[in-house]
């Protein structure tokens, strides 16, 4: 015995050897186990099949063990203990909230807490109404990032009920509601409304949770309100409209279509339907029919004579799309809608900032005030003339006029226009007065006139009321920076001061905190909901037809792993180990300490 001892070979010590080994083994069989979650979960894919064995996760798992015995001999012994849907769920929920409980401490941290929340929802594919909620800062470098937080499933879609999901996500967090300063939604009666809405009922708990109508809705809607403004830009659309569902719903007319394109222009564009869902989709469609009307034309007459059942269409498109009036149509609202899809684009940016917003709004606005001249539509009617006339097409010739009644014009006569150009510069002025007017209207909100208000008083150097509302800044020395600030640099917006301020030394930068605070608040307040409209893309690729059985924390969790990519990266596959492993004692046993 004395013999063993020496050498240190005793019982124990054996059996302390053997089991540290395999908990040794157990920790680098787990850590590949992991490793196949993270990616499956990182890419969107689906972790569990209709049989388990022929599921993604399964699968991966054999891939990697075909050249490693140890992962091939633990698989066959514990896979049902550690790759099953509870174990599964479990692994992605530590991800899920590690990168959830970043982004919270990220916002905590920051020099000043502030933060805005955005919300827009949706049906996934089984019909389940979905709220994404996502939270936008401004980090140390005065960069403004928008996050997504989860997806909540909500059984009502009142005013009241939304607003208790948004506070709940916030407490879950530990955010302080204190802090809250911008609130974006769509222009939906229980997010927007001014008694009973989200906005309203948040606001009422915190006034400075300024609401703000997302920038993208506004400017779809302004571009819907323009497209019905005329009776011939209306008509010309829902043509276009007609013939994007013709050719996706008949694959006959589709390839059709697409030989007689590439005969005549090499490359044929898809015919597309115009949706108001999709904000930047009209210009592309308008461009697509003007630039291939006369394989257009082509197509619809040859599908027409044939014994199908969208001949009867095809014929009636034929006989609208033969009419001048249509491509004049088309002419006029190209010359419109498309500045309005590159605004729309713009709001779309992460980085984008309520007053980027409002010189982008007054750009687009003052630029297509430009075009309401009789030179502008003389051009765009010589445009459509000369395309009418190439393609032999009926003459752009005046519409019959109704005569008013005589209680409302009296026995003077009524004017009327003399040639087809009189009369179609009426309806093509009338577009433009429709969006000038839209866009005045739908960017003329409260919340935007208080930023506008905390804007000039940065530009102009004269402390507005509305700054001694918030708590964060401190008057009596913002009075002292902002002559100090001006002095010293120029700027003329939001944006140049954002600028000067990243690019001082630390020690400069200090002496103007408050200067930085204004800022920060003129940062952090969203112009659009497009973070969440991009979560609900994600939606679509994760809760298909084929995974409607996913429950709600699981989907939770693989979305937010999905949309946060590079923060899944970061995550290293110890840590998540580390804490699946301090859950309970059995797992302590069986895997040990990560060292």
């Amino acid at each position: 015995m004395n013999v063993y001892v020496q050498k240190g070979n005793t019982v124990a010590s054996q059996l302390s050897s053997a089991v540290a080994r395999q908990q040794e083994e157990a920790r680098y069989r787990l850590s590949k186990i992991v490793g196949s979650i993270k990616y499956l979960a990182r890419q969107g894919l689906a972790l569990r099949g209709h049989v388990e064995e022929k599921s993604n996760l399964s699968q991966h798992l054999k891939e990697k063990a075909e050249d490693d015995p140890v992962l091939q001999k633990w698989l066959d012994t514990h896979k049902q203990d550690y790759t099953s849907p509870l174990i599964q769920n479990e692994i992605l929920g530590i991800m899920s909230n590690e990168i959830i409980r970043r982004i919270a401490e990220t916002i905590r941290c920051l020099p000043v807490t502030q933060f805005a929340l955005i919300v827009d929802g949706t049906q996934d594919i089984s019909g389940q109404e979905q709220e994404s909620v996502c939270l936008r800062y401004v980090d140390h470098d005065l960069n403004p990032h928008e996050e997504f937080i989860g997806m909540y499933s909500v059984t009502e879609t009142t005013g009241q009920y939304l607003a208790k999901v948004a506070l709940d996500v916030l407490c879950r967090l530990n955010l302080p509601l204190s802090a809250l300063r911008g609130q974006t939604y769509d222009g939906a009666a229980n997010m927007s409304g001014t008694y009973s809405g989200a906005q309203a009922l948040i606001r009422e708990k915190q006034p400075l949770a300024l609401y703000v109508h997302c920038g993208a809705h506004c400017v779809n809607l302004v571009a819907q309100k323009a497209c019905t403004a005329s009776r011939v830009v209306r008509d010309s659309l829902d043509w276009v409209h007609q013939l994007g569902v013709l050719c996706g719903q008949s694959g006959k007319f589709k390839q059709l279509f697409h030989q007689i394109a590439k005969s005549d222009h090499e490359t044929a564009t898809t015919l597309k339907p115009l949706c108001t869902t999709r904000w930047t989709v009209r210009h592309s469609a308008i461009r697509s029919v003007l630039t291939q009307y006369d394989s257009i034309l082509t197509a619809l007459e040859e599908m027409a004579g044939r014994d199908s059942p969208t001949a009867a269409t095809a014929n009636g498109l034929f006989q609208q799309f033969m009419r001048g009036s249509t491509v004049l149509g088309l002419v006029m609202a190209e010359a419109v809608i498309g500045e309005l899809e590159c605004l729309n684009s713009s709001l779309q940016r992460r980085t984008q900032t309520v007053s980027g917003m409002q010189a982008a709004v007054c750009k687009v606005q003052s630029t297509l005030s430009g075009k309401r001249s009789d030179e502008v539509f003389q051009s765009l009617f010589e445009k459509a003339s000369a395309t009418v006339k190439s393609l032999d097409l009926e003459p752009i010739t005046l519409p019959r006029v109704r005569q008013p009644p005589k209680c409302f014009s009296g026995d003077s006569s009524s004017f009327s226009p003399k040639t087809p150009m009189e009369h179609y510069r009426v309806e093509f002025f009338k577009v433009l007065d429709s969006v000038h007017t839209q866009l005045t209207e739908r960017f003329q909100q409260g919340g935007l006139l208080t930023l506008q208000k905390l804007e000039n008083t940065l530009l102009s150097g004269t402390i507005d009321p509305v700054v001694h509302d918030y708590p964060e800044i401190n008057a009596q020395l913002l009075e002292i920076q902002l002559p100090m600030f001006k002095h010293g640099y120029m700027y003329s917006s939001c944006k140049e001061a954002t600028n000067i301020l990243k690019g001082l030394p630390l020690e400069v930068r200090g002496l103007f905190t408050e200067i930085e605070t204004l800022v920060r608040l003129l940062l952090v307040v969203p112009v659009s909901s497009s973070e969440a409209e991009r979560s609900f893309s994600a939606l679509r690729r994760l809760k298909t037809w084929l995974r409607t059985t996913m429950t709600q924390q699981r989907l939770n969790h693989v979305a937010v792993c999905h949309i946060h990519q590079d923060k899944l990266d970061i995550l290293t596959k110890k840590s998540v180990c580390t804490q699946f492993i301090s859950f309970t004692p059995r797992d302590k046993q069986v895997f040990g300490a990560f060292i």
